[in-house]
């Protein structure tokens, strides 16, 4: 059973930095697309970006576009959020979740079949 752990999240001010990881158990984890979705309080779990299983081709929210970059490490089984110039608007719990096999990958939750416990990044202003 595939197991995902992310970490890096904390406490920053507005305008900081963060870079979150998602080790991800399995030996087929080069063949999956990948994601970052986030849930703030109160708020519906939303897409924040995905990358495709060899890792060329990335797709973001508007809201994150130009700010975040997602990427991966297939030697290493790890997947990667960098968030800059964050807002308090950021503020949520992050999770990361396997998508589909050899896809390129996907905005739509019901794509994703596995997700991690999730870690909190909160934005102070």
């Amino acid at each position: 059973q595939v197991q995902l752990v992310e970490s890096g999240g904390g406490l920053v001010q507005a305008g900081g930095s963060l870079r979150l990881s998602c080790a991800v158990s399995g030996r087929t984890f080069p063949s999956y697309a990948m994601g970052w979705f986030r849930q703030a309080p109160g708020k519906e779990r939303e897409f924040v970006a995905t990358i495709s299983w060899r890792g060329t081709s990335t797709y973001y929210a508007d809201s994150v576009k130009g700010r975040f970059t997602i990427s991966r490490d297939n030697a290493k089984d790890a997947v990667f959020l960098r968030m800059n110039s964050l807002k308090p608007e950021d503020t949520a719990v992050y999770y990361c979740a396997r998508g589909r096999i050899f896809s390129t990958g996907s905005d739509s939750a019901a794509e994703y079949d596995s997700w991690g416990q999730g870690t909190q990044v909160t934005v102070s202003s």
